[in-house]
């Protein structure tokens, strides 16, 4: 058997021939281009083609386990660009009738030939889950049928992109070729003879890897995980075990999705860098992670296993223990709504080794959430963050316990001064996601976790307006300017709304703001804060002055910056 690897540029006639024949392994990734992606293609193409150049076209390339003069072809890379182009010649063949459609379908199915020892089949072969839609569907060319079906209901992500990828080139075929098939018929001669692939074939899955990894590191656009995964599941010899992490590796795909399983990476490679990230997350992946892990084995059981189950956890907030798990539920909720992600690192790695004890895992994430509050309403930058987090996994790479705790997560003095200073001052000139925080987070105090929140219908209002009438009885109550400047911003003047702003409200006198704009249809409020102003009487100074240190004393409480003594 030759190891010779090979490369030719091959026009899509000869790529969608007898030549080929493509099998996507279960070990690849699902299906996953987009409607955006397949415009692209499509209006790449057209563009292209009314260019009026004699040129070719290139389309890249396509990395095959294939052996010489046979045409199996096992598909390590382009099976996006595969799937699509056969998605365009279908479409493009629905379209035609008689002798031009049964002569396209001959690049989609090979028809059979019993002299030459041919069986009639697809070109290209899904993974197994999504193969039997794929040639029903589209390779039968019965796109009625499956427009017919509701997207929701299909059995996967790569299903559903089939689904919307088919609609999107009918759509542009109907555009651009609404009647005229002879120009139709012009621009599939072109896609055929001029448009090309080189396909790169080797006979050894080892070296096929090693290609494709090599391409991709040079800057062809696929992602990390797919080049780690090719890197690691070509080690892997044995053909049952082989398979046996494919679906290990793929479950976990799946449980987080693509984009959280691309996130889950960078976290491992901040678990073990304890750094800002200075190259792509592959470089820094294999120096930081996979020089570290002894076995691809080991990186699959106990590194990425662990710590994608804690990830799954902690993004859906349903960990689960018999007790103290309603408490941890609720941190990780609050944590999930802080604006950035630099918190996961710490928290995917204490849950891996902690999880069964749930009486600690409530104290760390108690002192997580607001540590990452401090750092949130604080504003602190993204080296902040990373260092103060960093520090954290630092140390708990030592051994820790419920008895003898994490001392790093703790806030310091001056840290919490900080914070009960920035909470003391103009809450509503912070900016939107960090005054939300603050405010919610309050009443949740407020309400002893009982109250749930939908921020996306949120909005903050003043109480005493940001703009007062000089007839208006705010005027009469609030007759020094000054007084209303140094209180007007702070967090006793604000309420938490579940409704659109109204402008034209905001002026009103308090009586007619509570019974008008305060309150929803059925004359109630949703939050605990803005109730207890509808209980209010007047909105005067010693009110607000009064409530401030009420309001004060609940956060201080509750994020234990108690030592710290706020001065109103």
């Amino acid at each position: 058997m030759t190891k010779k690897i090979s490369a030719a540029e091959q026009p899509l006639s000869k790529i969608f021939s007898s030549d080929f024949e493509y099998i996507i392994p279960s070990y690849q990734r699902p299906y996953a281009w987009s409607v955006l992606n397949t415009y692209d293609l499509f209006d790449d193409l057209y563009d292209f083609y009314k260019s009026g150049t004699d040129e070719g076209y290139f389309l890249g390339s396509i990395v095959l386990i294939k052996q010489e003069n046979k045409a199996f072809s096992q598909v390590i890379d382009g099976q996006q660009r595969l799937t699509t182009l056969t998605i365009l010649l279908a479409a493009i063949a629905s379209k035609m009738s008689g002798g031009s459609q049964e002569r396209l379908k001959q690049y989609i199915k090979e028809p059979g030939n019993h002299f030459e020892g041919l069986k009639s089949k697809p070109r290209l072969t899904l993974r197994d889950k999504d193969k039997d839609f794929f040639e029903k569907y589209v390779q039968s060319l019965d796109f009625d049928a499956l427009h017919k079906l509701d997207p929701e209901t299909l059995a996967s992500e790569a299903q559903k992109n089939i689904y919307k990828n088919s609609r999107s080139i009918l759509s542009c075929l109907d555009k651009y070729f609404p009647t005229d098939q002879e120009e139709l018929t012009s621009f599939t001669s072109f896609i055929l003879q001029r448009c090309f692939l080189v396909a790169v074939s080797t006979p050894s899955q080892e070296s096929a890897f090693r290609v494709f990894s090599v391409m991709n590191t040079r800057g062809m656009s696929l992602q990390a995980t797919d080049i780690i995964k090719a890197d690691i599941i070509g080690q892997i010899k044995d053909e049952l075990q082989n398979n046996a992490y494919n679906e290990r590796w793929e479950d976990m795909e799946v449980e987080l999705g693509r984009d959280g399983f691309n996130d889950l990476f960078s976290y491992i490679r901040m678990i073990y860098s304890k750094e800002k990230a200075q190259r792509s997350i592959l470089e820094e992946f294999r120096t930081h992670v996979l020089s570290k892990v002894s076995s691809p084995t080991g990186l699959i059981e106990t590194v990425l296993e662990p710590y994608a189950d804690a990830l799954t956890i902690i993004k859906k907030s349903n960990y689960q223990a018999s007790s103290n798990a309603e408490n941890i539920n609720d941190y990780l909720k609050w944590l999930n709504r802080i604006d950035n992600s630099d918190w996961i690192p710490p928290a995917i790695k204490f849950l891996s080794q902690h999880k069964n004890n749930p009486e600690y895992v409530d104290w760390f994430f108690k002192k997580l959430e607001r540590l990452a509050a401090y750092l949130h309403i604080c504003s602190k930058n993204i080296n902040e963050r990373i260092s103060r987090y960093a520090g954290l996994l630092e140390e708990m790479e030592k051994p820790h316990s419920f008895l003898t705790p994490l001392e790093s997560i703790e806030l310091t003095s001056a840290e919490k001064m900080l914070m009960s200073q920035t909470l003391n001052g103009d809450v509503y000139e912070l900016t939107a996601r960090r005054r939300n925080y603050i405010i919610l987070r309050l009443d949740a105090f407020m309400s002893d976790g009982a109250a749930t929140y939908d921020p996306s219908i949120l909005t903050i209002e003043h109480i005493l307006p940001q703009t007062v009438n000089p007839d208006s009885e705010w005027a009469k109550n609030w007759p020094v300017i000054e007084n209303r400047q140094e209180w007007v911003h702070r967090i006793s003047n604000l309420v938490p709304l579940n409704q659109r702003r109204n402008s034209q409200a905001q002026n009103f006198d308090f009586e007619r703001k509570k019974s008008a704009y305060f309150t929803g249809k059925k004359k109630v409020s949703s939050y605990i804060l803005t109730t207890q102003v509808l209980n209010e009487e007047k909105w005067t100074p010693s009110v607000v002055e009064n409530r401030q240190k009420e309001l004060l004393s609940v956060m201080n409480d509750n994020w234990e910056l108690n030592e710290i003594s706020s001065i109103i």
